[in-house]
């Protein structure tokens, strides 16, 4: 059985990462960058959002997949390199390997620690094909090792499914999928396999992040728990609500944590007074249209588009090719 290859790239920075978050929570309007919702709680109260009646998401993707895998499979190309970015438990991409006969398969996430079992449990999956995990934080770039040996003749599959592209904003979306277009590389037939979360009521997106059991909250809330052995700060979590908003003008949901009364914060070297009702904005999750998210794939310099949807046209799934 092949043994999957691990390189680890981002180095955490306790300093860097303090720096950040306190220059976020300084702002005018206070701000943090929502991978920072995912600790270890915050990642497994996620994976139950998931399984929420309100929130749909991954539902809607899987439908998605699963009724057009025939047509997917005959645009994808066969024996390609897959980079799967956010590759997290590898769940996804596991269930497609085979039937898009990969020729390689590559994991991305921050840390390799993060991939290890997953790996080693899809290797024994598929016992033949080439694995490797590269523990990277692309979300402030993306540049693959030299150490990967990646074929520059084999053609390059780009995976990241579950909308995670709605965090960015448009301008963000852009540079990134920029980013994306130069890491395809040049071999024929190589692209980008992205899944994308469609605009709808906002009365129901609303709800998708605010739902009634308040799984989303506490993973809202936790980010202060994070956040204060980040910094050490003094964030109560009683003293914070979540709120989940639409805003029409920018076709995105906001999360924000809510001051329940006038407050202040403190940290090591500084402190942030909060009035009742202030807010600290935590995520954005933009909606698109189809027509306007494959404009701005064609904008980063992808030759075609091609999509598809779940029956009730929730969901997209991009193939752009390179």
């Amino acid at each position: 059985m092949t043994t999957p290859q691990f390189i680890q790239l981002y180095q955490h920075n306790a300093a860097a990462v303090a720096q950040e978050l306190l220059q976020g929570l300084s702002a005018p309007q206070a701000f943090t960058s929502p991978k920072y919702l995912y600790d270890a709680l915050g990642s497994r109260l996620f994976e139950a959002i998931t399984e929420l009646p309100e929130y749909d998401v991954t539902r809607n993707e899987a439908q998605a997949m699963a009724l057009h895998t025939p047509a997917m499979i005959a645009r994808l190309p066969s024996g390609a390199c897959w980079i799967d970015l956010g590759a997290g438990n590898c769940e996804k991409a596991g269930r497609l390997l085979g039937a898009f006969s990969a020729g390689r398969y590559v994991a991305v996430d921050i840390s390799v620690h993060f991939l290890r079992h997953a790996l080693s449990c899809l290797q024994r999956q598929y016992p033949d094909l080439p694995m490797a995990g590269v523990g990277l934080d692309f979300s402030s770039g993306l540049s693959l090792p030299p150490a990967l040996g990646l074929d520059p003749a084999q053609p390059r599959v780009l995976f990241y499914p579950g909308s995670s592209i709605g965090n960015f904003t448009p301008n963000e979306s852009l540079v990134f999928l920029r980013q994306l277009h130069t890491c395809c590389g040049t071999a024929p037939g190589s692209g980008l396999f992205i899944g994308v979360d469609l605009l709808k009521d906002p009365a129901e997106l609303e709800a998708a992040y605010d739902d009634a059991l308040g799984v989303t909250a506490a993973f809202d809330l936790n980010l202060l728990l994070h956040i204060n052995r980040l910094v050490g700060s003094d964030f109560a979590v009683r003293d914070w609500q979540h709120l989940s908003r639409f805003n029409p003008v920018q076709s995105r949901v906001e999360m924000h944590l809510q001051a329940r009364q006038t407050l202040t914060v403190r940290w090591p070297g500084g402190e942030r007074a909060f009035a009742a009702g202030e807010t600290i904005h935590t995520e954005n999750a933009y909606k698109w249209r189809v027509p306007d998210f494959g404009a701005l794939l064609r904008q980063a310099g992808f030759a075609s588009t091609e999509f598809w949807t779940n029956p009730a046209e929730r969901f997209a799934v991009f193939w752009a090719q390179a």
